[in-house]
């Protein structure tokens, strides 16, 4: 073959296989569900999301929508989404309530409700109609201060008046990074299993008081809240793990939104079990001196087990956050779990079902800050081998879990 007709067939050759590449690129693009289809959409409306990666495993994160990381895949393009997104969200107006726009990791501020709302004005009713997410973490853009290929630092200025009256001027960053295998099996105390597929990240959130005035117990102050949703399932359970306690006193609060009903709650003493299915709007909190650092849930429908880990603090004041100011504001959970459902007025955010962590109130003087750490994390692969993972960290296996609320 002389030079010319072998460079020509090297040029075919080449052709074909960006060809093939595009086919399937297309294809993963067009598929819903997977990570390529998720990132699409995203960058559609952000362009400056960025990806981060480590191995097959990639998390998306948008400076435009808060600082989410709106989704994660341990399988690369064509893998599973494992984020909850409202595609319809995005396209219509404004929600003068909350803009539900997703993210598989999102950070608020709370407290959502008592004495030191940031979601009510000063004055009015705790209900539904006058509930209102403040716009610095529910529509408006975040700063990116540095990024790389596994990590990225993103920051946001507030200016915010909580029910007491109160104005708070702070800053809030977020460095969030994606963590390797081995990482992963550290943290958790796994044993590497090469037929699991995973992706973790931490999510390293930091509150400053940027303000003139100290923030105590009369004025009320902020605490950092992340929040995790996730696509439900008809087989999708909450898993809780919490401290066993000889007076038997009630470990969760279980009223947020009126009474869990029998049927989609359980507790055996040290695990709480929660039905996750986005059908029956309710919400739970773990007491601070109940919980542990660990939760997760099982989705047996599609073999995904998930976790999250997070940073508590037993000498903290965890704010009360339910809709009413009767309570003691610092009478609140450390750690939150919520099945959406339909509204008293028939319609939905979601379906999506949630995963939540809460640092402990900020007395903060001007120019301090406090500092929360959460991590998500992802497993797939043989029922055995995401059974070991189970029982290693949550405490029970996945044959408990499933049958807890059947």
């Amino acid at each position: 073959m002389n030079k010319r007709l072998k460079y020509a067939a090297i040029a075919a050759l080449i052709i074909v296989a960006m060809y093939i590449a595009k086919k399937k690129l297309m294809v993963h693009n067009n598929d819903r569900g997977t990570f390529a289809y998720d990132r699409t959409f995203i960058q559609k409306y952000d362009k400056s999301a960025l990806v981060l990666t480590s191995g097959e495993s990639s998390i998306l994160v948008s400076p435009n929508y808060q600082a989410k990381v709106f989704t994660s895949t341990a399988e690369g393009d064509s893998g599973k989404s494992f984020g909850w997104i409202h595609y319809t969200a995005f396209d219509g107006k404004p929600d003068p309530h909350m803009n539900a726009y997703g993210g598989e990791n999102r950070i608020w501020l709370g407290p959502e409700g008592g004495k030191f709302s940031l979601f009510f004005k000063p004055g009015s009713k705790m209900e539904f109609a006058n509930w209102h997410t403040p716009a610095a973490y529910d529509s408006e853009a975040w700063d990116i201060s540095f990024h790389s290929g596994t990590s990225v630092s993103l920051f946001k200025d507030m200016q915010l008046e909580n029910y007491a009256g109160t104005k708070l001027t702070l800053r809030v960053y977020r460095l969030i990074s994606i963590l390797k295998s081995a990482t992963i099996d550290s943290l958790l105390g796994l044993t590497p299993d090469s037929s699991v597929s995973m992706v973790g990240y931490e999510t390293e959130n930091t509150l400053k008081n940027t303000g003139s005035e100290a923030w105590t117990e009369q004025s009320g102050m902020p605490c950092m809240w992340l929040l995790d949703m996730f696509p439900p399932s008809e087989q999708t359970t909450i898993v809780v793990p919490y401290l066993s306690d000889l007076a038997n006193t009630k470990p969760a609060t279980t009223n947020y939104f009126g009474e869990i009903p029998d049927e989609r709650i359980k507790t055996d003493g040290k695990t709480l079990f929660f039905k996750a299915d986005g059908k029956m709007r309710g919400k739970l909190g773990i007491h601070p001196m109940r919980v542990k650092n660990i939760a997760g849930s099982y989705d047996a429908e599609n073999g995904v087990l998930t976790l999250i880990l997070f940073e508590k603090d037993n000498l903290g004041k965890y704010l009360n956050q339910e809709w009413n100011t009767d309570k003691e504001p610092f009478s609140g959970d450390a750690m939150n779990c919520y099945n959406d459902g339909p509204l008293a007025g028939g319609g939905q955010l979601g379906p999506f079902y949630e995963l939540e962590s809460v640092a402990p109130a900020a007395f903060l003087k001007p120019g301090e800050s406090q500092k929360h750490k959460h991590a998500v994390f992802h497993f797939t692969g043989s029922e055995n081998s995401l059974n070991q993972i189970s029982l290693k960290t949550l405490g029970v296996s996945l044959a408990e879990i499933k049958d807890a609320l059947k």
